[in-house]
């Protein structure tokens, strides 16, 4: 994937998020289907933010931003901000 790929990835995620909280707020989800997915968005959303650092990261480097690769759940879950 490269970073327009997943800067489209991305909005598709804001845009689902944004979709799910309008839903909810009508009362058309169950609020444990909700949150579910919601965290799901959250850290797929997660995953793609840290898949980008990382490929900027290796352009800066001079390395080649291909070798970047999406990281577990755990991993990019656990950053501290």
């Amino acid at each position: 994937m490269d970073d327009k790929q997943i800067l489209a990835r991305i909005s598709e995620y804001v845009t689902d998020e944004q979709e799910l909280r309008e839903r909810h707020r009508r009362g058309e989800l169950a609020g444990d289907e909700e949150r579910r997915r919601l965290q799901e968005l959250e850290v797929a959303l997660d995953q793609c933010w840290d898949l980008l650092r990382q490929r900027r990261a290796r352009i800066d480097a001079g390395e080649d931003p291909g070798e970047a690769r999406v990281r577990p759940p755990g991993q990019v879950e656990g950053y501290l901000q």
